[in-house]
């Protein structure tokens, strides 16, 4: 992969995540029902951080998790004949609850499509939101996130990092391209 720039450093970053937690607390009235899931890998922090952010907002503990959605996906049937389904793990009920979906880049929609069926295995919640650092568009199905750190298009060939602290040595967004 060859840099071809740096989209976002680790002041803008943190800016977008306090756009995202504002407006996530705008939209839904206060953080009364909230339930934040950040699905793995690179989700987990960022819906750790967002939860931080509305807890110093509006002085409540917002739980969160993390969701690993390899269960759920619908290419299983490439990687095997016999795909194994599972309920996800969710430490917390979703019934009732404004459940945020959280990661960092959108691109087709799929990883969001088994997201919401992996919480949808644990129960029903009052609504299900998608807050995504990144939005790079190419969707292949009807999914929009409701939340967008920053839109940018690319093409095909390019590809969206996220650093975060947890994995890389930096915090920022980059555009990729393939070589």
């Amino acid at each position: 992969m060859i840099l071809k720039a740096q989209i976002m450093d680790e002041k803008a970053v943190g800016r977008a995540l306090t756009r995202l937690s504002h407006e996530i607390l705008e939209r839904n009235k206060g953080a009364e029902n909230l339930l934040l899931i950040g699905i793995k890998r690179r989700g987990e922090p960022l819906a750790k951080d967002i939860s931080e952010k509305i807890g110093l907002f509006e002085g409540v503990e917002v739980p969160y998790c993390s969701l690993d959605i390899k269960y759920y996906r619908d290419d299983l049937t490439h990687i095997t004949d016999l795909p194994e389904t599972r309920n996800a793990n969710i430490p917390f009920s979703v019934d009732g609850k404004d459940v945020i979906l959280v990661d960092d880049v959108i691109y087709t929609g799929r990883t969001a499509r088994a997201a919401i069926e992996a919480v949808f295995s644990c129960g029903r919640p009052n609504s299900i939101q998608l807050a995504v650092m990144i939005d790079r568009g190419h969707r292949e199905l009807p999914i929009r996130p409701d939340y967008v750190g920053k839109n940018t298009p690319t093409s095909k060939t390019e590809v969206i990092e996220v650093h975060l602290k947890e994995y890389d040595d930096d915090i920022g967004v980059y555009l990729m391209e393939n070589n």
